[in-house]
């Protein structure tokens, strides 16, 4: 896996591919996802490369597949989803390939077409025999009618749709009849009658059923109408005002014979639809389905050969244009591998000269490559997240797989809700090989791809659980408690003693309304509890002031250790990068300022803890008075923690005086005298060099000949450069603000580590509060009633916790454990302004269908 402490160790590589063995090797390079291509070609553009022509060649072949997989999943046909992956298809192969997609296309295009004429016919043939069959009630006409022309004829009992009275009338009545949109109806009659000034009659009638519109293909609701009306002008215009409505318009029969012979002739022709439409559909299905079969290899294939070409654009040409060259990252672990690739590539092409590949020497700053695996990956992602590291630094997230989940634990501490935690993680870690999952909505995934985080936090959780014996609220007597009632009557204790000490008796017992436990009374306290809190301080009245005042104390000495942990890997970072130079003058001022100070204070905490009892504990200074009378030196003298407190006190200012001049001014002076005091020397590598560009601690750096190893002498011209970079001013302004920087954040960041205290306090207090509005409720009500009320108690009581306690709380809990990961741990090492290794790997591909927009 390598190593998760620093980066991989990397080399540019220099590729030598033969142009007709250059696809078969990016294609077994891509296979195994070793290397990182640099573009070669940055100032040309995307359309002028080499290359460009296959590219646009795998984009249409991805258009089609788009085209074929859009088809198939609207037929319903289960796309097949395989683990073993296909190779990239042989250049020979792609032409073939093209023109069965294409003729492919070609066929489904025209059988779709079809389809859709036919459907389209279908439903507007249906749409005919529901108008015939609603206007058969609109008007009934028992002759056939010619028309004739009379002057004046009595229109008194006669109805302008009978016939007889049209015919006494003398004018030609024609029908418009057709189907509309349920939601159009309202307005086309106000059109209607506006524009035809009343010389139409509309008639309408609702279908009893949806049909779907030919055009859009929605079902919908539709109204049938007849508009019978006089005259050829105002004929035109409702034709006109239909059309503008997108009304259906049918032939309206004049006869009853008519009609009856066009629903037999509808009748025929929807059946015959009905068979040819089922038989298309046939056909296009066995199409679709032979498609299918073949899709995901396809998608797969084109997928790679596009990569491989875009690969091959970002190298260049030697004068002959018969080799191409290319210039890669790559971990020195995996060199070997990559020649044998190449060499693989090479025989599969059947070239004669096998590809090679040389390492190169580079002044730039690889990339970096952390290999994780399952466990790892998550914590890798958090370090990520605030920054990639730069290249072979300390990584954080070896440390974070520990110190992450405990700072969690500390403010979510709960035995049962890490418990229920570790529970749910543990189900996702089982079943981690299951598709599904890692498929799944957007949160569930983000579950998914944290189920080692989820399940340590849920693991310390219990931990920290146990320690401060909280187990959804209440505490367990696992142990039982350390401290004795029974001492604590006078009966127990002898004459001397009732005169020495407060002691109990029923008087006492009955008329107070607190009693108060003393441990300096033999018998009372029998020591300390083996593990965690004792339980008896659940029933405790000061329960509170004792917790707050443990984890107080525990989130101030964690935090000191966490950042002093982080100022120590520093130093590991110094060794590394060979600068020896800011051991002494950064590292160890920074620890003597952080330990002077804050460590001076953890030993006060523990010291009083050890030393002081509870016959003696009235006796004991007050460690913030004490840490506040360390600063100002008072002139009345206090008793203090032990003899010659002062005098320690008085040293360890000193010290931490002395170490902040130390760190404002002792870098940029050691930088200045390495730059006039010394030849400008500089620093030859094999390979690369560690120094960032543009540094002027590295500028001055260069004169040191102890720094690197294979000292030798650069150019003069290069030397000259270098010397005339160095910039004192800007080297000492960027030291003064990480000095004020550093000395501001311990107490800032120190006071920070508080919210583990306040974190934990709120967790424990919601969870009091849950338990006593429901559970005691429920659970003090009547035994007759108690059962069926406990029922639903316990329901909402579980949904609370999960949502409350589990996800808001253990949300903000992980979002502060974050921040002191990010700003009080890894600024005292951690630099991450690293870029990234990403690989050509084919591996980086998704081969599942989740959209068919997405195939490409």
């Amino acid at each position: 896996m390598g190593s998760l402490f620093r980066s991989e160790p990397m080399c540019l590589a220099q590729l030598f591919l033969q142009s007709g063995t250059a696809y078969e090797c990016l294609s077994a390079l891509g296979e195994k996802g070793l290397v990182q291509f640099r573009d070669l070609n940055q100032n040309v553009s995307s359309f002028q490369r080499k290359f460009v022509g296959e590219v646009k060649r795998c984009e249409e072949l991805e258009r089609i597949l788009v085209y074929l997989v859009q088809e198939i999943t609207r037929a319903n046909i289960p796309l097949p989803e395989g683990e073993v992956s296909p190779p990239a298809p042989p250049p020979k192969q792609v032409l073939e390939m093209q023109e069965q997609l294409q003729k492919l296309e070609v066929e489904l295009r025209e059988v779709t077409k079809n389809k859709e004429k036919l459907r389209k016919n279908l439903l507007e043939l249906i749409e005919y025999t529901h108008m015939l069959r609603v206007t058969k009630t609109f008007v009934k006409r028992n002759v056939e009618f010619e028309p004739t022309y009379e002057e004046f004829p009595s229109l008194e009992n006669d109805s302008l749709l009978d016939y007889s009275s049209m015919q006494r009338l003398g004018a030609k009545l024609g029908f418009v009849s057709g189907l509309i949109h349920q939601g159009k109806v309202d307005a086309f009659e106000k059109m209607l009658w506006r524009v035809c000034k009343g010389y139409t009659i509309v008639t309408y009638a609702e279908l009893d059923e949806s049909l779907e519109d030919p055009e859009t293909g929605e079902v919908i609701k539709w109204y049938v109408f007849l508009i019978s009306f006089w005259g050829e002008q105002i004929g035109h215009k409702v034709k006109k005002i239909c059309d503008c409505y997108h009304c259906h318009i049918y032939p309206y029969p004049n006869t009853v014979e008519e009609r009856k012979e066009i629903q037999e002739g509808l009748n025929t022709r929807i059946q015959d639809l009905y068979t040819v439409l089922h038989k298309t559909e046939d056909y296009l299905r066995q199409v679709l389905c032979k498609a299918a079969e073949s899709v995901y290899s396809r998608v797969i294939q084109v997928k790679k050969m596009k990569a491989i070409y875009h690969m091959l654009n970002m190298c260049s040409f030697d004068v002959t244009n018969k080799c191409l060259i290319a210039e890669v990252w790559c971990p020195e672990a995996d060199l070997r591998d990559l020649r044998r690739a190449l060499e693989e590539g090479s025989r599969e092409s059947g070239a004669t000269i096998l590809s090679f590949m040389n390492t190169i020497p580079t002044k730039e700053t690889p990339p970096t490559l952390i290999r994780t695996n399952r466990f790892t990956e998550g914590f890798q992602n958090i370090v990520d997240a605030y920054g990639v590291g730069s290249y072979r630094e300390v990584n954080p997230a070896l440390f974070t797989i520990i110190t992450f989940p405990f700072l969690f634990a500390v403010m979510f501490g709960d035995l049962g809700h890490g418990f229920v935690m570790f529970l749910f993680a543990l189900l996702l870690v089982i079943n981690e090989n299951r598709p599904g999952l890692n498929q799944s909505q957007e949160i569930l995934r983000m579950f998914f791809n944290g189920r080692y985080i989820l399940l340590l936090m849920g693991l310390f959780s219990v931990y920290t659980g146990l320690i401060y014996n909280d187990c959804f609220s209440k505490s367990l007597n696992i142990f039982g408690s350390r401290w004795n009632v029974s001492a604590m009557y006078s009966s127990s204790h002898t004459q001397q003693e009732h005169e020495k000490l407060v002691l109990w008796n029923d008087s006492v017992v009955r008329h107070s309304r607190v009693l108060q436990l003393d441990p300096a009374i033999p018998g009372v306290f029998r020591g300390p509890y083996p593990f965690g809190i004792d339980p008896i301080w659940n029933l405790a009245t000061n329960r509170l002031t004792f917790l707050n005042s443990f984890k107080m104390k525990m989130s101030v000495i964690l935090g000191i250790i966490h950042m002093t942990f982080g100022v120590t890997l520093g130093i590991f970072n110094h060794l590394h990068f060979r600068k020896k130079f800011n051991i002494f003058l950064v590292s160890i001022p920074e620890l003597l300022f952080m330990l002077c100070i804050f460590g001076y204070l953890i030993f006060m905490i523990v010291y009083k803890w050890l030393v002081f009892s509870a016959e003696n504990s009235r006796e004991a200074p007050s460690i913030l008075i004490e840490f506040i009378n360390m600063f100002i030196f008072p002139a009345s003298g206090t008793s203090g923690l032990y003899p010659g407190q002062e005098h320690v006190q008085k040293v360890l200012l000193v010290v931490t005086a002395l170490s902040v001049p130390v760190l404002f001014l002792g870098k940029p002076l050691f930088l200045l005298w390495l730059h006039n005091g010394r030849s400008c020397f500089g620093v030859s590598r094999s390979g690369y060099t560690l120094v960032r560009k543009d540094s002027e601690e590295e500028v001055s750096l260069l004169g040191n000949q102890d720094i690197e190893e294979g000292n030798n002498q650069m150019e003069d011209g290069c030397r000259e450069m270098m010397c005339e970079e160095f910039n004192f001013g800007e080297i000492l302004m960027t030291q003064v603000i990480h000095s004020i920087e550093y000395c501001l954040g311990c107490i800032s960041n120190t006071a920070s580590y508080l919210r583990l205290w306040a974190l934990s306090l709120a967790h424990a207090q919601l969870s009091d509060v849950l338990w006593a509005m429901l559970m005691r409720v429920g659970l003090r009500v009547d035994t007759t009633y108690g059962v069926l009320l406990l029922l639903p108690v316990i329901a909402l009581f579980a949904v609370l916790t999960i949502f409350i306690l589990l996800i808001m709380e253990g949300l903000s809990a992980f979002l502060h454990a974050i921040r002191l990961h990010w700003v009080e741990f890894q600024n005292k090492f951690y630099v991450g302004a690293g870029t990234k290794f990403v690989p050509f790997s084919f591996s980086l591909f998704s081969s599942k269908f989740s959209d068919g927009d997405n195939v490409a």
